[in-house]
């Protein structure tokens, strides 16, 4: 196999040749390794690439057989491998504990060859970091490919693997999904497992799973990482049948709410709104029933809350530190974690409280407001990829705290309310500027419902297919 004939298949396509013995999984490892050569020096998505790659383990047979994997340097882990979380904090640290996810992704027949960027400790929705540099979008290199899972991102637009893990706390898949043109799933709160260490990760609002470019791939992982496991809080419901299959499924009349206004103070730009406009009319000629829905919820009063969380989460890293013999200060921490960080000290005791109740209502809210719907179609993202740096930065220099969590309210305005409610959402490729430039829109299901955007999305790729486009910076178009 050719390198240009690598990047045009996704995984399912790949599992397919390896299982009938057209190609091996060494051989797609080597072609990932080409491919990692050929682009990583100019997008820099993957921050190792393992020595050890073709002789990872991997079940010889399951969805995605041979498939070469990367992981985020974020989130789920694999025993003995580096873990820095983009940060000089957690330079050189190794992770202990191999995660479920990692542990289901090897039955399954995936390789993973190496690790991708993050920025640092997930906070931030754009793609660098003082530790490892700016991650370009393949689409244009200079503009962000999202965050905090923009490394995964940029590797699978670019060609280097046709999947990756990721992560989503507050829009972490989502956005750069919408930015680099891929299909980008959240699913469900307790979907997928978090454990053995982090179950309920974040109060639940963190979730993992992967980026791809089909909805076959998106449902083939959802059956590959789902299911309940030793430890977890809860076990959500369960589906009726697997996942691949509801591909094949009829999909229904659906009643479908449609956000054509701003959720937050960011204004959408005129060709993001065109798309959900088209969008909108393509839903109505598939014969849903198609309704404007205003914001469900306040853009203020979601910045308090995660700022809260933040509040929690950021006082464990003094422990973490202390356990490492480190110090957090300007050498170890970007200024706008460390500003987190200090604003987390010296919390009283009810505030962990008042978070838990702040969350509860505003699921409550969310959950009265649009109850009446099966599914939701909002912008994933109000603009197209923005250029590098910015207030949106971790690495901003004079943010306070408060204005940074203001700002990232404004920008990630369609999608961190769906982690407090847990729901799932999918975030697909359906348009482009007239520049070129991906555009993301943004399927919102029912909690625990992601058989139905699995039939939705594939109605829509069917009816509006992205495949034949691609960036700017591919391997193998050379």
């Amino acid at each position: 196999m050719k390198l240009s004939e690598y990047v045009e298949h996704d995984a399912t396509g790949l599992a397919t040749l390896v299982s009938r013995g057209e190609v091996t999984a060494v051989e797609l490892t080597r072609l990932a390794r080409e491919a990692h050569d050929e682009v990583n020096p100019r997008i820099n998505a993957v921050i190792e690439f393992y020595e050890d790659a073709e002789t990872v383990a991997g079940a010889d047979s399951g969805l995605f057989n041979g498939v070469p994997f990367l992981r985020k340097d974020l989130g789920s882990t694999e025993a003995g491998r580096l873990q820095e979380r983009g940060s000089r904090l957690f330079k050189g640290c190794r992770s202990e504990i191999d995660s479920y996810f990692f542990r289901s992704a090897r039955a399954a027949g995936l390789r993973t060859i190496g690790r991708t960027t993050t920025p640092e400790l997930g906070v931030s929705g754009m793609s660098q970091t003082i530790l490892n540099g700016v991650t370009g979008n393949p689409w244009d290199l200079q503009r962000s490919a999202g965050g905090s899972s923009g490394g995964a991102a940029a590797a699978v637009a670019a060609g280097i693997t046709p999947i990756a893990q990721a992560g989503d706390g507050g829009g972490s898949i989502r956005i750069p999904a919408s930015w680099c043109g891929l299909v980008g799933l959240n699913p469900s709160r307790g979907r997928i497992s978090s454990g053995p260490d982090r179950q309920d990760s974040n109060f639940g609002l963190t979730r993992e799973f992967v980026l791809c470019r089909t909805v076959r791939d998106m449902a083939a992982a959802l059956d590959v990482f789902s299911g309940p496991q030793p430890g977890d809080p809860f076990i959500i419901v369960q589906p009726k049948r697997p996942y691949i299959e509801e591909l094949s499924q009829r999909t229904g009349i659906l009643r479908v709410g449609v956000a054509r206004t701003k959720w937050g103070a960011v204004d959408v730009e005129p060709e993001v709104l065109q798309a959900v406009e088209s969008t909108a009319t393509l839903l109505e000629e598939m014969g849903h029933i198609v309704t404007d829905i205003e914001a469900p919820y306040a853009s203020v009063e979601y910045a308090k809350l995660v700022l809260g969380m933040s509040d929690l989460g950021r006082s464990s890293l003094g422990k973490a530190a202390q356990d490492m013999g480190r110090i957090i200060n300007e050498d170890t921490l970007e200024p706008v974690n460390l500003k987190l960080y200090e604003h987390s000290l010296n919390l009283p005791l009810s505030f962990s409280g008042e978070v838990h109740e702040a969350i509860r209502r505003m699921r409550l809210r969310v959950g009265e407001a649009i109850r009446d719907f099966d599914i939701l179609l909002t912008p994933t993202m109000p603009t197209v990829a923005l250029p590098h740096g910015g207030v949106y930065c971790a690495t901003h220099p004079t943010i306070s705290a408060e204005q940074w969590m203001e700002a990232d309210a404004a920008l990630y305005q369609y999608l961190g309310v769906f982690n407090v409610t847990g729901q799932p959402s999918v975030s697909l490729p359906l348009a482009q500027s007239p520049s070129g430039l991906p555009i993301g829109l943004q399927i919102v299901g029912q909690f625990g419902d992601e058989s139905k955007l699995v039939r939705v999305a594939r109605d829509l790729e069917e009816a509006r297919p992205w495949s034949h486009r691609r960036p700017k910076v591919q391997a193998g178009s050379n």
